[in-house]
C-alpha cells in the first residue's frame, strides 16, 4: 500500500526561490510541490519548510562518547545522545568523524574507532536512530599508526569521506607557533624546555610520515569511490598537492588565498558554521562570512555545535546582501550532498528523499518545529 502525507500551508524553500504552498510525500519520496493556500494536510502555519541539513564534519559524538579526560561512555549511549541532538538541529543526514591515528597528546587506540563504527551501525540496525549516519575518517597522517586504524575500515561500506590532517607545528592550522602554544604548551602545562621537545617530536613525525600517508590513503580511496578532504590548506602549493591526490572538499582553509585557490579548482570549500555564528574563528583564521562574501564558500560544518548548522545560513542571509535564504541554505543542504555525490537528497524537489525540516523564524534564533526523514517524523 501507499503511504502519502501533505504537508500544507508552508513557505517552502526551493532551490532558486521561496513559495507558500504544500508538499505531497509519497512513500518517502517528494512526490509534488504545489503553491497557494490547502485545506488538506498537516497545516505548517505559514513556517518554513526547508530540506534535511547535511553535515559533513562533526566532531559531537567524540564529546558524547568522551565528555571529560580519561572517560570514555557507553557507545551505543553516546550515538543515541549524538542523534537526538543532531536530529534536533535539522540534521537528516550526519558523517559522523571518527578520528584514525594516536600519538603522544592521545587519540584512540586501534580498534576503539571500530567499535565504535559498529556500535552505530547496530543502533540503525535496532532503529535507534531518527538520522541518517555515515561515516568520515579523521586521518592523522603525521601519526605512525594511522594506516594501522585504517585497515579497521577498508571494508565498511558506511565510510564515504576521508580528510587527511596534519596537526603538527609549522603545518597548516599552526604555521604559527601561537595557536599551537595555546593548544598544547598551555593546556598540558609543559615547561619551555619540554614544549621545545614535544615540538621537535611532533615535526620529525610530521616529515617522516605525511607525504607516504596521504598517498597511501588518496589512493586507497581513489579505489574504493571515497570521497576525499583536505584540511587547514594554507597556502596554493597545498592546493595544488590536494588537487594531485584528487581532493573534492577543502575543509577549513586558513587564508583567503588557499579558499580561492581551491574554489577556483572545483573543490567544494567547507567552513565551520559556528565560525559563522561567532562572526570569527575559534583558532584566529580566516572568517568564514568574509569567504561567503568573496563568493569562495560552498559548504558549512558544524564542527562542534550541531545546531549551528542550521542557525548560520540565517545570518549570511540577514547580514550578506548577495545571498538570499536559499542561496545560504544551499551551504547545508544541497552543496554538502553533491559533494560527496548524494544526488537523492538536499533540496526540495519531486523524486528526492522526503528528508524536510519545519522552521519557525521570525528573527534572531530558528526554532525547529518537526523534522522528517524520508518522510517519517523523526524529530
Amino acid at each position: 500500500m501507499r503511504s502519502e502525507q501533505v504537508l500544507s500551508n508552508a513557505r517552502i524553500v526551493l532551490e532558486d526561490d521561496i513559495i507558500s504552498g504544500s508538499v505531497l510525500i509519497r512513500d518517502g519520496l517528494i512526490a509534488d510541490i504545489s503553491a497557494g493556500p490547502a485545506t488538506t494536510g498537516e497545516d505548517l502555519e505559514g513556517d518554513y519548510l526547508i530540506p534535511g541539513l547535511v553535515e559533513l564534519h562533526t566532531d559531537h559524538l567524540e564529546q558524547h562518547y568522551s565528555p571529560r579526560p580519561g572517560v570514555t561512555w557507553n557507545k551505543t549511549a553516546a550515538v543515541q545522545a549524538h542523534d537526538a541532538q543532531v536530529a534536533a538541529s535539522g540534521i537528516t543526514t550526519v558523517f559522523d568523524c571518527l578520528r584514525l591515528g594516536s600519538d603522544e597528546d592521545g587519540g584512540f587506540k586501534k580498534g576503539e574507532m571500530r567499535e565504535m563504527a559498529d556500535a552505530i551501525e547496530h543502533a540503525a540496525g535496532q532503529n535507534r536512530l531518527r538520522a541518517e549516519h555515515l561515516l568520515h575518517l579523521r586521518c592523522e597522517v603525521a601519526s605512525s599508526d594511522v594506516l594501522e586504524h585504517f585497515e579497521d575500515f577498508e571494508n565498511d561500506p558506511n565510510v564515504k569521506l576521508i580528510s587527511l590532517m596534519d596537526h603538527s607545528p609549522g603545518q597548516r592550522q599552526f604555521q604559527s607557533l601561537d595557536q599551537y602554544i595555546l593548544y598544547y604548551q598551555k593546556k598540558r602545562g609543559l615547561s619551555d624546555e619540554a614544549f621545545a621537545r614535544f615540538v621537535d617530536r611532533r615535526k620529525l613525525a610530521s616529515a617522516q610520515y605525511s607525504a607516504p600517508h596521504r598517498d597511501y590513503l588518496a589512493a586507497r580511496c581513489a579505489e574504493r569511490g571515497i570521497t576525499v578532504a583536505s584540511h587547514d590548506d594554507a597556502t596554493t602549493e597545498h592546493v595544488q598537492e590536494a588537487i594531485g591526490h584528487g581532493v573534492k572538499v577543502a575543509e577549513f582553509p586558513t587564508s583567503i588565498e588557499a579558499a580561492r585557490a581551491s574554489h577556483e579548482a572545483g573543490m567544494s570549500v567547507l567552513m565551520g558554521a559556528p565560525n559563522i555564528v561567532r562572526g570569527q574563528s575559534h583558532s584566529g583564521n580566516i572568517a568564514a562570512k568574509d569567504l561567503a562574501e568573496l563568493g569562495v564558500l560552498d559548504v558549512l560544518s558544524s564542527d562542534y555545535v550541531p545546531f549551528s548548522l542550521l542557525y548560520a545560513p540565517f545570518i549570511i542571509a540577514d547580514s550578506v546582501e548577495s545571498i538570499s535564504l536559499p542561496q545560504a541554505l544551499a551551504f547545508v543542504t544541497t552543496n554538502p550532498a553533491r559533494s560527496v555525490s548524494l544526488d537523492d537528497r538536499g533540496a526540495i524537489r519531486t523524486g528526492l528523499r522526503a528528508d524536510l525540516v519545519r522552521v519557525h523564524r521570525e528573527e534572531g534564533v530558528p526554532v525547529v518545529r518537526s523534522v522528517w526523514r524520508q518522510g517519517r517524523r523523526v524529530a
